[in-house]
């Protein structure tokens, strides 16, 4: 915890829930919990479709984004996008709020 009570909320960045998560302006050790936090913002806000940028590389961002998506109770379906960015980028389905599971 930081000494100067401050320093926490200086350190929040402000993301614009749109649908679309672009992974590179974040280090990989916060990939996880950027993604899970993007991915609740957009169900609570209603936008059930998401496109998670996490590059081609080596895969290591990709392999931490599908990880948590297997782990996430309102994700419907996910899968590779189905456009030119192909590996490089995830489309996800959230479940609808009013579905049933």
């Amino acid at each position: 915890m930081p000494d100067n009570p401050d320093q926490q909320t200086e350190d929040l960045i402000r993301y614009p829930i749109d649908g679309v998560l672009d992974l590179h302006t974040f280090h990989p050790r916060d990939a996880a919990e950027v993604t899970r936090e993007y991915l609740r913002e957009c169900h609570r806000e209603g936008t059930y479709c998401v496109r998670i940028i996490h590059g081609k590389g080596k895969g290591v961002l990709r392999g931490i984004v599908h990880a948590v998506l297997s782990d996430c109770s309102f994700v419907d379906s996910w899968g590779t996008a189905p456009d030119s960015s192909g590996w490089g980028a995830t489309v996800v389905n959230l479940k609808r709020k009013d579905s049933s599971d």
